[in-house]
């Protein structure tokens, strides 16, 4: 089972990082170039994120303590990386946030060029935009394996407007355009569903039953894993952190008749061994999804550590061992041993 699994690694933080001078080691200190190191590790698949008009500067201020490096994740530059994950024989998974900054289940905000725009110019507007990337992505010969429509959407996106509790028509009408952009471009490409929380079916389950009895469309299932941000949801609910991930995978493809996939999973970068278990874990989770359903996992941005960024995101798989050198530890290697 674990042969035909999808090892798959979020690097949008890595050309910002490279521009910024960073080198990488691995854990015997030796340098190495950062993509092949993690294709040693048994990384086969890049996912990309997408925004709309990110701040040039590529940092947000997400609010008042804290900043976000963002990465260079406008189309160009996500091309360019994309053109290199191809060329190191690697598939491609790109992400559209629909937002000028990350969107997640706190920030779903509508892009600045958008502000003005009604429900139908903003479901144009998807639809454009997704069209636009998706073509220049085709014409370069850089063909996505997978595209995310809409990241973490629980509440909705493009607030208030796509609200899945106030609005869920409007909703699905966003993300149905987006999934029609996809095709029109690249009718092979599986395009993907992401909520957070995944391991509780209480708060994905209102998301999707709404969006398929308005008629939304999807290929994939894909969920974010993070028992580091879920402890006091898994405190709340008495269940074990070891319970969460097997019975809502299969739950959910029993329940919409659709394959599921990990998008994004992670665990702290001072706990190698227990991050390495994580992910030991979550891919034996997804393999034993009946009839072959569960696809993959995407570790998110195991290239950083956390003292390099400043809002000191603590999940990577590497540590930062001055101010531009980052090590990797051995969590990730966890793919190519569940592979073998």
């Amino acid at each position: 089972m674990g042969k035909n699994m999808v090892y798959g690694v979020d690097l949008g933080w890595l050309s910002q990082l490279e521009e910024k001078g960073v080198r990488w080691i691995d854990t015997e200190k030796n340098e190495v170039e950062p993509l092949a190191a993690m294709k040693e590790m048994g990384a086969d698949a890049v996912r990309l994120r997408i925004f709309v008009d990110p701040p040039k500067e590529a940092y947000w201020q997400k609010n008042e303590d804290t900043v976000c490096m963002l990465g260079f994740c406008d189309a160009k530059s996500v091309l360019t990386m994309g053109e290199r994950v191809k060329a190191a024989g690697m598939k491609l998974m790109l992400d559209f946030h629909y937002s000028d900054h990350f969107a997640d289940p706190e920030y779903q905000d509508i892009p600045e060029a958008w502000k003005n725009d009604d429900a139908e110019k903003l479901t144009e507007r998807v639809y454009g935009h997704t069209k636009e990337v998706m073509t220049m992505f085709v014409e370069k010969g850089v063909r996505p394996d997978w595209v995310q429509v809409g990241n973490e959407i629980n509440p909705g996106l493009l607030l208030p407007a796509g609200s899945v509790k106030d609005h869920p028509q409007q909703m699905t009408a966003f993300l149905n355009a987006g999934y029609d952009a996809v095709k029109e471009c690249c009718p092979e490409c599986q395009v993907i569903t992401h909520l957070s929380a995944g391991t509780y079916p209480e708060f994905c389950d209102p998301f999707w039953d709404v969006f398929f009895e308005n008629g939304g469309k999807t290929d994939i299932l894909g969920i974010s894993h993070y028992p580091y941000w879920y402890a006091q949801i898994a405190s709340r609910t008495g269940k074990k952190q070891a319970e969460l991930l097997y019975n809502p995978l299969i739950h959910y493809a029993k329940r919409y008749l659709k394959p599921v996939m990990v998008v994004e999973v992670g665990g702290p970068e001072t706990e190698e061994e227990e991050t390495y278990r994580l992910l030991m874990d979550t891919m034996e989770a997804v393999s034993q999804v009946p009839d072959g359903q569960g696809l993959g996992v995407f570790y998110w941005e195991p290239e950083v550590g956390a003292a390099i960024l400043p809002d000191r995101y603590p999940l990577g798989a590497s540590i930062a061992v001055d101010d531009h050198t980052i090590q990797f530890t051995k969590a990730l290697s966890a793919y190519r041993d569940f592979a073998k």
